[in-house]
């Protein structure tokens, strides 16, 4: 038994040539194509001969599907990678009113007015910051730039933390790319640790 396959082939003919910018070019609906224009070809193909041949090899350079993951936002990643303020060592000294006095050494290549490291915090466990004052930006502003002393200490005192408190994070920022750079974990419970010294 032979199959008989019918295949239509519509032929749309366009202009060829320069097309002037006042003038647009419109092609026929294929619902208005004239019947002269369809060509029915028949084409017998014996089903015992329908092998693997008649399939169609994928072309080399054909594109593998694309994945798209969820990322974050680069733009939000780049405060992390650039930042290079870092805390280098904290000293935490528990005064007579029951507040804290923090000693923080921090590094960073301050260039100028444009570029500096310009703040440290005190964090505590639930990501609030502690402020002295809580009109300022940081735990510790810093109003001017240090190119000339790296690293450089600065002290903020009247720190205090809730009841229980014993581990807080010192972090610095940089002017230009803010959080990020090398931050110290200060446990209260001990005397010192790798980086820091806790005195009571």
């Amino acid at each position: 038994m032979k199959w008989v396959v019918v295949v239509a082939w519509v032929g749309i003919l366009s202009l060829v040539g320069c097309r002037n910018d006042s003038q647009q070019e419109i092609l026929p609906s294929p619902t208005l194509v004239e019947e002269s224009m369809i060509a029915v070809a028949t084409l017998e193909v014996d089903p015992e001969k329908v092998t693997e041949e008649y399939s169609l090899p994928i072309a080399e350079d054909t594109p593998t599907p694309t994945i798209i993951v969820d990322t974050p936002d680069p733009d939000e990643m780049v405060e992390n990678v650039l930042a290079n303020a870092d805390v280098l060592f904290v000293k935490a000294k528990l005064t007579t009113d029951s507040t804290w006095t923090f000693t923080v050494t921090v590094e960073h290549p301050d260039s100028g007015w444009e570029d500096y490291a310009d703040g440290w915090d005190v964090v505590l466990p639930d990501g609030e910051v502690i402020k002295p004052d809580p009109e300022s930006p940081f735990t510790r502003l810093l109003l001017h730039p240090h190119e000339t002393e790296q690293p450089f200490t600065r002290s903020q005192s009247g720190i205090k933390f809730p009841p229980g408190t014993e581990r807080i994070v010192v972090r610095a920022h940089d002017l230009v790319d803010g959080f990020g750079g090398k931050e110290v974990v200060v446990d209260l419970s001990v005397a010192n640790g790798a980086d820091f010294e806790v005195v009571r």
